[in-house]
């Protein structure tokens, strides 16, 4: 397996997707969502107690994405309805911690293939939640 050296973190980058690498990922960004003054208190209210059932999840969702084992088995959508403070411009900030993680963890190539699939899960999770095309946005407004 080729690996480059990150100059910043002298953490070797992956230039393939494995499970340690999945791992990896999930591990880092989910540690830095914790730390986000901006997301952290939204994660901390969703996931009180134990994030070792939640950073599991995570794992099997990046797995079946990244390497289609098909291990994760749920609604993400519904999961997120169910979040209390979700606003859009959230994603932004999710997607700059996913991007930044991504960047330390893996080659050029491979962050940039992790980046695109995480924009599209934001993008549909953003018309899943928040687009009602008779409604304005935020609520409330003329």
């Amino acid at each position: 397996m080729t690996r480059q050296i990150d100059d910043a973190t002298r953490r070797p980058r992956r230039a393939t997707v494995t499970e340690d690498g999945i791992r990896d990922l999930v591990d880092v960004f989910y540690a830095k969502i914790r730390r986000d003054p901006e997301l952290g208190p939204i994660f901390a209210r969703a996931i009180p107690g134990d994030w070792g059932p939640h950073l599991a999840t995570m794992r099997d969702f990046w797995s079946s994405l990244a390497l289609t084992s098909g291990r994760y088995k749920g609604n993400p959508l519904a999961v997120h309805r169910r979040i209390i403070g979700m606003e859009p411009a959230l994603f932004d900030r999710w997607l700059a911690l996913f991007d930044e993680t991504c960047g330390e963890l893996f080659t050029a190539d491979l962050a940039a293939a992790f980046v695109d699939k995480a924009t599209r899960i934001a993008e549909s999770f953003k018309l899943g939640l928040f687009f009602r095309p008779h409604q304005t946005w935020p609520p409330g407004t003329p």
